[in-house]
């Protein structure tokens, strides 16, 4: 995988080229037909370092294969029930949040997320990518950090841990961070199951280490915290000088996700500027991603 995107196309990022195909696409001869066939073929390969990455050993379906990790890890041999779990849950932890959280106060959110049993059954789903293909711009991320020589990874709000399974089989050293005990819990038992290396963050229990990382992902984080701009310190205190955050800075209106609470990212955006990073990248083709570069 790091040979097909760091060698076959050097320095051309996924969206960039994307971006190039279409805006050139009259000057080379080709068709909207023709780019949307080669568009295709870029996110199916994505597509397909994504599976290698997430698929349980043994399995070659990506659904299947999640349900059978989430039917292993309740101790629920039907699968159907599972599935209709996993289709009707953005729902119920819509419902669940709005039973549960009722001030916007850092003890209650947290105390949310902890034991936020039904975000297992919401990531998993949208990780098969049979809703929506956004969970590739993981693999974005991974493309830029092999182009930078990145190491040391950390999944920043790591949820069900999928992101940092992907960087951790193509090589990184990585660690997840979160808030929620159940979900640091479910991450660990999919690295058990598969054998594989890392390192658990509490966010409750621990801060981040400082200058221990690289590269970190803040993927679909930040609308979802009571003090984002306060995150910003904790993400400059744990990288190495010259290291990266990949992150979407963004939230759509959404009435099935009142767990997104961040609508303004200005004060965002602000402290990144004031502790001197630099945005050294915008994805404004795919999935509107940004990286900024910790000064170095």
């Amino acid at each position: 995988m790091s040979e097909s995107i760091t060698q076959s196309r050097p320095g051309k990022l996924l969206a960039v080229r994307l971006r190039e195909l279409w805006e050139g696409a009259s000057r080379n001869g080709l068709s909207p037909d023709q780019c949307g066939s080669l568009q295709k073929l870029e996110l199916e390969d994505y597509a397909a370092v994504w599976n290698r990455a997430l698929l349980v050993p043994g399995e070659h379906d990506l659904s299947h294969s999640a349900l059978l990790e989430i039917a292993h890890w309740r101790g629920i041999d039907d699968l159907t029930s599972i599935r209709r779990r996993c289709e009707n849950a953005v729902h119920a932890n819509k419902l669940d949040w709005e039973q549960r959280v009722r001030v916007l106060q850092g003890d209650e959110v947290e105390k949310y997320y902890d034991s936020a049993d039904l975000y297992i059954d919401e990531l998993m789903w949208w990780h098969t990518l049979i809703d929506d293909n956004s969970p590739l711009a993981y693999v974005a991320a991974l493309e830029f950090a092999l182009m930078a020589g990145c190491r040391a990874y950390l999944d920043f709000g790591s949820g069900v841990g999928s992101g940092a399974l992907l960087f951790q089989h193509y090589g990184f050293n990585v660690s997840l961070a979160d808030i929620s005990t159940v979900l640091l819990s479910f991450c660990r038992y999919r690295f058990t199951e598969r054998n594989r290396p890392a390192g658990f963050i509490n966010l409750k229990q621990s801060d981040l280490p400082e200058g221990a990382f690289d590269f970190v992902t803040a993927m679909d984080v930040f609308e979802h915290l009571v003090e984002p701009a306060a995150a910003v310190d904790s993400l400059y205190r744990c990288l190495k000088p010259g290291g990266y955050v990949y992150g979407r800075f963004a939230a759509e209106e959404d009435h099935e996700r009142p767990q997104h609470i961040v609508h303004d990212f200005g004060p965002v955006f602000e402290r990144f500027s004031q502790l001197e990073f630099r945005e050294v990248y915008r994805d404004d083709w795919l999935w509107g991603h940004q990286v900024f570069q910790k000064k170095i």
